[in-house]
């Protein structure tokens, strides 16, 4: 028996075409004299849980919507409603349907939404021109209708879609109906990432167009590095003229003309203000001058090869997702300027228009990707991929043409991208057939095209550091065509919690090799989700049938936009200008690429013991870009014996920028002058065994065990040997030599469980010693490990001695002491929550993580230590401490430590898996650490670098204690 399908009035959701009704794609502007309507706001809504679940009388003109909800549009309904409109649905790459391509579940929420609305009394006489309402987003697929007339349907969430409608408005109660269908055929090209998260997300905008308006324009403006001249040629649907006042240009349209002009680039972001000028009215322009081309097997703008210091960057709010405000991208943006971020690819879909206008206008290198990915498909190996589907290739074309023709006239976009991770096929080269011919100006990237086949570079992600070495060599072989081509890490240093690690590494070889260009950080923010209970929620935290955890969270900056230490990290990485000093010199270098330093001044710091004594301006040239100078630093001040000094070096704005204020610090350097001494303690005490206590100095300690109970009116939880830490993301996800994840290894092993074992105390003439051995349990593998405490009556020292037993396969997490600090003596504040230490700061800093760590006297309250990365996790670390007073005590070092200091045990953090789970305890728990496993990219990207293990070998750290004075 066979069955023959009903065709249905919903057959449009499941057709893989990119809808229909809709008008050719064109570019986005606003017109300086034809009318808009902001349909945004109040919309009245009713959700569905079917496609098919209400008829279509909804759209007609006089219905009634008693009884419906209400939405805000722009909006995703599923943030709104506290739940009564359904769930967000976080996935990596798992599509959260069966794949049976083009179907999607019958269970397909299914959102109507209602708009009625008067024209404005200013609105042109309806027969004046005609009109269009432009969609700028819809997540996946939508059917609209006016006035009860059907204007068709589209695909394509983070695309625009425009409809005329001049021949159905009224002035007064005009009806708009929208039906939003959550899952739709365009779902298979949505795979990217982030929350699904269904909805009217970006602006609804009727647009008034007069007779005569100019439809479609393309701005062309190219720059001649040998001349200086750019060439100007604006090709219109409609004739018109071009205006540019400040390079007295006048000219008709689709007519080149050239002038002197100063180019657009990232770093110096020069616009011209224009119009178009057509019989209908007149469109404001903003023109930038500049060429892209790929030449001597480099990218290159204006003549000169560029590197690119780059994020990704998918649009994100906590409380409102991919729904931004004006305000909220250009916090982005000047964010992104001040920690000397040059580029962003647009991850993976383009981003609203007006995030491009930002940056045309602060200046940002823009890689525009298209709304596609199938990354699902790699489960079944890339069976029935949409893109090697011709039945698709319409589709693919669609969408391509719309991100080109919408963006095409920013200057800050020099590469098309044809999407992410959607493997090989037909259709993507036919994409890149398209925009190679529409668009000659511009390259085009795809990563998953290794052959570059389609591309203009060759692109990668998280490719590791060797590899990269190789390929910055040109040793890493592939297809003749690839080995002519420049390279990019369009994805890498994964800035998933703690970390990322080993970036500084890999800047290291990007400006080492030609060939390597760069690369963009994975990614930009923390997808969080506001959350009554839990803070921020992640994947998971609304009961999703598949989901992946946190993976949701891998950004550079927390979901409230605050900087985490990963971007304070890469900022420094990435500097544009580096100092190298020694023997009273510094050597400046510029690393920009087209800026001189002449919009720089320059100061100097002199440090005794982490504090500055002296400072002053330092004179130095406008070095072009690529120089160097080697400059005289003033004499120091009289040095004085035992201290340590250091040069501070720092470039700052000279002046206010559209970015940045006055003095804003856009790179420093430090080198040390004269080493310190270390802390010494002359032996004079001797430990004394009472009834239940030994005493030392100003220390007692437990008469059976040798535990250290106090020194003087500070209670202090035993320290001893520690190497265990709250796993990061980043161990989380590490592969190493057996293939198995950092945190597999440990655990298996039983790090997190270690077992002390006391073999001994004895007290020597002036020396008490306890030994023990630390091992986990079920293992043959243990640490042999001594405390030797000695005191000269004041103070107290502790030297931990270390020897392996066994054989250790694996690297250790961390190497050093904890304890717990309370204070027993009312005289003794040591419940204060003020920390300060002279060390590494202001913020955390770890082996491969360091760079960013300023040596100098610094402070901050128990609870500013702490950083709040979403799922609790390693945190917090203060590197190359001298001393630290906290809890009462004063604690030296010897060599410098690490310290982190909570107010909740590392098997709380541990367990914890929101912030809301770590409850303030009384007991200030402290850890000093001799040494750190570095942090890797690894919970997606290569692990730890060799250099940065923290392998188990014999090692000797020493402490010293004493009360803080006054």
């Amino acid at each position: 028996m066979s069955f023959r399908t009903t065709p249905s009035a919903f057959d449009y959701v499941e057709d893989v075409s990119p809808g229909s009704g809709a008008l050719p794609p064109r570019a986005w502007y606003a017109s300086s004299d034809a009318k808009t309507l902001s349909l945004d706001g109040t919309w009245r809504f009713r959700l569905s849980a079917t496609a098919d679940a209400e008829d279509e009388s909804f759209a007609e003109e006089g219905y009634d919507p008693a009884g419906w909800a209400e939405v805000t549009v722009p909006g995703h309904w599923v943030l709104q409603g506290e739940g009564a409109f359904g769930l967000p649905i976080y996935t990596n790459h798992l599509y959260p349907f069966p794949v049976d391509p083009p179907h999607v579940p019958t269970e397909n929420p299914t959102g109507d939404h209602l708009r009625v609305f008067d024209l404005p009394e200013d609105w042109p006489a309806l027969s004046e021109g005609g009109a269009v309402i432009r969609f700028d987003g819809v997540e996946s697929c939508a059917r609209v209708w006016l006035n009860g007339t059907d204007l068709g349907d589209f695909k394509g969430s983070r695309l625009a879609h425009e409809f005329a409608v001049g021949h159905l408005l009224k002035p007064k109660g005009n009806v708009l109906a929208v039906r939003v269908h959550q899952w739709s055929a365009g779902s298979y090209l949505e795979d990217q990432d982030q929350w699904w998260l269904p909805g009217i997300f970006r602006e609804v905008t009727l647009l008034h167009r007069p007779a005569g308006s100019a439809l479609d324009f393309f701005v062309h403006a190219s720059y001649d590095h040998l001349t200086g001249e750019g060439t100007l040629r604006v090709d219109s649907d409609v004739d018109g003229r071009v205006l540019v006042p400040a390079l007295d240009i006048d000219v008709a349209t689709g007519e080149s003309v050239t002038a002197l002009v100063a180019p657009w680039s990232a770093e110096s972001p020069r616009l011209y203000d224009g119009e178009l000028v057509t019989e209908g009215e007149r469109i404001p322009l903003r023109i930038g001058f500049r060429t892209v081309a790929l030449e001597d097997g480099l990218i290159k703008v204006n003549g000169k090869a560029i590197l690119f210091k780059g994020v990704n960057r998918h649009e994100w709010h906590p409380e409102k997702g991919r729904t931004l405000d004006l305000a909220t991208m250009r916090e982005d943006v000047l964010l992104m300027k001040r920690h000397n971020i040059n580029a962003v690819r647009t991850s993976h879909y383009p981003p609203h228009p007006a995030f491009l206008d930002l940056c045309d206008e602060y200046g940002l290198w823009v890689v525009d990707e298209c709304d596609l990915e199938t990354h699902g498909f790699t489960e079944q190996e890339w069976r029935d991929n949409p893109v090697d589907d011709d039945r698709w290739t319409p589709a693919l074309l669609d969408r391509a043409a719309r991100m080109v023709e919408r963006d095409k006239n920013h200057p800050s976009i020099v590469f098309w991208s044809l999407g992410n991770e959607a493997g090989t096929g037909r259709g993507l080269t036919a994409m890149a057939e398209w925009i190679h011919g529409r668009d000659a100006s511009r390259l085009v990237h795809y990563e998953g095209d290794w052959n570059c086949r389609d591309t203009d570079v060759y692109s990668r992600m998280y490719a590791d550091h060797a590899e990269v070495e190789q390929i910055g060599k040109e040793l890493d072989g592939g297809t003749l065509g690839r080995r002519k081509l420049p390279f990019i890490q369009c994805e890498y240093g994964h800035a998933m919690g703690n970390g990322p690690g080993g970036i500084a590494d890999y800047q290291e070889l990007f400006e080492k090799y030609e060939r390597l260009q760069g690369g963009f950080i994975w990614e930009w923010i923390d997808h969080g989700v506001t959350h009554p209970e839990l803070g921020y929620a992640y994947g998971g935290d609304f009961g999703e049938e598949l989901h992946d955890g946190n993976f949701v969270c891998d950004g550079l900056i927390f979901p409230d936009r605050t900087p985490s230490p990963g971007l304070v990290e890469y900022k420094k990485v990435i500097e544009p200008v580096s100092f190298e000093g020694s023997d009273g010199t510094v050597r400046v270098t510029n690393k920009y690429d087209f800026a001189d330093l002449s919009a720089l001044a320059f100061e100097w710091s002199y440090q005794v013991d982490g504090e500055t004594v002296e400072a002053g301006t330092l004179s130095v040239p406008a070095l072009a870009p690529g120089e160097s100078a080697d400059l005289k630093l003033p004499e120091p001040p009289a040095h004085v014996d035992g201290s340590e000094t250091r040069w501070t070096v720092r470039a700052l704005l000279a002046a206010d920028t559209a970015w940045a204020p006055k003095d804003h610090v856009v790179a420093w350097g430090q080198f040390p002058a004269v080493a310190g001494v270390r802390p010494s303690l002359v032996p004079s005490a001797s430990p004394v065994r009472e009834e239940r206590l030994i005493t030392l100095g100003p220390a007692t300690f437990d008469g059976r065990t040798g535990a250290l109970r106090t020194v003087g009116g500070v209670a202090v939880e035993n320290p001893r040997l520690d190497v265990w830490r709250a796993t990061t993301d980043n161990d989380d996800g590490t592969e190493w030599k057996s293939g198995l994840r950092y945190s597999t290894l440990w655990r298996t092993l039983g790090l997190h469980r270690m077992r002390h074992r006391l073999v001994g105390v004895e007290l020597e003439s002036q020396a008490l010693v306890v030994r023990t051995r630390v091992a986990p349990a079920a293992r043959e593998v243990g640490l042999a490990t001594e405390y030797r405490w000695t005191s000269d009556g004041s103070r107290l020292k502790l030297t931990v001695s270390v020897t392996p037993e066994g054989q250790w396969t694996v690297p250790l997490p961390r190497l050093g002491v904890r304890l717990g600090l309370s204070a027993v003596d009312s005289s003794v504040d040591s419940s204060v929550d003020e920390v300060t230490w002279f060390g590494g700061g202001p913020g955390e800093a770890y082996p491969d993580t360091r760079a960013a760590s300023e040596v100098g006297r610094w402070s901050a309250t128990v609870e500013e230590l702490q950083t709040p990365y979403l799922r609790p996790q390693e945190n917090g670390a203060r590197a190359d401490v001298r001393w630290l007073e906290l809890g009462g005590l004063r604690i030296e070092g010897d060599p410098e430590f690490s310290f982190a200091a909570r107010r909740w045990t590392t098997e709380q953090l541990d367990a914890a898996t929101h912030l809301t789970d770590l409850v303030a305890g009384e007991t200030l728990w402290v850890n000093l650490d001799h040494r750190h496993h570095g942090i890797g990219t690894a919970s997606c990207g290569p692990g730890v670098l060799p250099q940065y293990h923290l392998l188990a070998e014999p090692a000797e750290f020493s402490f010293v204690f004493s009360e803080v004075s006054g």
